[in-house]
């Protein structure tokens, strides 16, 4: 007969690796859902709400720069024509991106916008 010696008693495997990868993936996500946060832009759809009234009043963002009814201006120029444009703050302005603008800059021409007191922005396709 064959005789292979003593048998070696089974090693029962340990968890400890396999909960310190656990614990490594419930912190990753945890703080990667951090990062995911909404941003919310309020916006209007044309055809909702107020009419319009007043001077023509159109953004048109391209990579180049803005737009205003056709003129580029820079940001500071833009808002000043459009201060002289519009009766009130509340006062609709049309924002049209052109010709590969990004959403990015779409959004920076939106938020720069509000900062300058115009709360009534209409996207436009």
């Amino acid at each position: 007969m064959l005789d292979l010696g003593d048998t070696r008693p089974r090693r029962r495997p340990s968890l400890t690796p396999m909960i310190d990868v656990v614990f490594l993936l419930l912190v990753f996500f945890m703080l990667a859902a951090r990062f995911g946060l909404d941003m919310q832009l309020p916006l209007q759809v044309a055809g909702q709400g107020e009419g319009y009234s007043g001077p023509p009043r159109l953004v048109e963002v391209t990579p180049e720069g803005l737009r205003l009814n056709g003129v580029a201006q820079d940001e500071a120029g833009l808002l000043a024509e459009l201060e002289r444009l519009t009766e009130t703050p509340e006062d609709a302005i049309v924002l049209r991106p052109r010709d590969e603008a990004t959403l990015q800059r779409t959004v920076e021409v939106m938020e720069m916008l509000g900062r300058g007191g115009f709360g009534r922005v209409v996207l436009m396709e």
